[in-house]
């Protein structure tokens, strides 16, 4: 595949990916202007009955809030193409600062069940493959379907109930144990609030790739030149690491790229379970208070990640199948 066919499938990507991102925002702003919550009274919380008629206009006239929904959204899109996310109601500070927080440890979280999930799920998928239609075989398929129709808060909850509540071993939540000072926070403090979340996810990321990695890895040894390397007397073990890892390792990272989208889904039921800072924490208290620039702007960024991992598995497909090479972007 050539750096020009490449380039002009990206190029086709990011110009529909563009026109989909514009459709998004306008369709997440309609929905939050209809929504039941009302902006202001979320803003003030409690001392909503001490706010008069004058104050409150003054309130819906800082916030933009007594334009037409039209004419806050193109105010608000304007804003985005010169790069202005706007400041936030709940934290009073520009939404790109708390978007870049929330999103580092967000992506620690999400890096790290991304990775665990891959590895594992390969691994399985080996395993079964290799020793198809045995009870470790089935034992593993069974893991998997049960995985596949398995809930995040469900698991997230169970969890919870066996290490913190039965066993004892694990804090229910958080980052950091709460009331101590950052200064205090040792980074055994911080790996232990993080194995449950993280456990959470990787463990549910696993049924696609071992299920996948499965079926390519059974192709490969059911081709010819496999049975033509088992009459040359080489073991199982061997073909797969001399002819299977080769031919499905691309396919299955190329999978994995694909499962962002997912993965990030599953992470914001998982911070809200487990109360880790991450966006999932923040989108959720930004729909409930009727933060609508922080609202947009997570929507915007995360379907930009999202984007960006759909886009990288896209690529690597058209490079690892040369049947693709030749087909533009659909």
């Amino acid at each position: 595949m050539n750096n020009n066919s490449v380039l002009t499938f990206i190029i086709k990507k990011v110009i529909r990916f563009t026109s989909l991102l514009f459709a998004l925002c306008a369709l997440s702003f309609v929905l939050i202007s209809n929504s039941p919550i009302d902006p202001v009274k979320a803003y003030i919380g409690a001392d909503m009955m001490n706010v008069g008629p004058e104050q409150r206009a003054k309130i819906e006239q800082y916030w933009g809030l007594d334009k037409p929904a039209h004419e806050q959204f193109l105010s608000w899109a304007s804003a985005v193409a010169r790069g202005d996310l706007g400041d936030s109601k709940i934290y009073r500070r520009p939404v790109i600062e708390i978007i870049s927080e929330r999103f580092t440890a967000s992506l620690l979280l999400m890096g790290t069940a991304w990775t665990i999930s891959g590895i594992l799920g390969f691994i399985l998928g080996i395993v079964s493959a290799v020793k198809k239609e045995s009870w470790i075989d089935k034992v593993i398929k069974w893991y998997c379907f049960i995985l596949a129709s398995t809930p995040t808060f469900w698991l997230g909850l169970l969890l919870l109930i066996v290490f913190v509540v039965w066993l004892g071993i694990l804090p229910i939540g958080l980052a950091v144990p709460a009331g101590v000072l950052k200064t205090d926070v040792t980074l055994a403090d911080k790996f232990m609030h993080f194995i449950l979340p993280a456990l959470t996810l990787s463990i549910l990321g696993v049924a696609n790739m071992a299920m996948h990695t499965r079926t390519k890895l059974i192709e490969v040894l059911n081709s010819d030149y496999v049975l033509f390397a088992k009459a040359r007397g080489e073991s199982d073990w061997e073909i797969v690491k001399n002819h299977g890892i080769r031919n499905i390792a691309l396919p299955a990272i190329t999978l994995q790229f694909a499962y962002f989208g997912e993965l990030f889904g599953g992470s914001i039921l998982a911070e809200k379970i487990f109360s880790y800072p991450g966006l999932g924490s923040a989108i959720t208290e930004a729909g409930l208070r009727g933060d609508v620039p922080l609202l947009l702007g997570i929507v915007l960024f995360s379907a930009i990640f999202v984007f960006s991992g759909n886009l990288i598995a896209d690529i690597l497909y058209k490079v690892v199948d040369p049947r693709m090479r030749g087909i533009s972007a659909s």
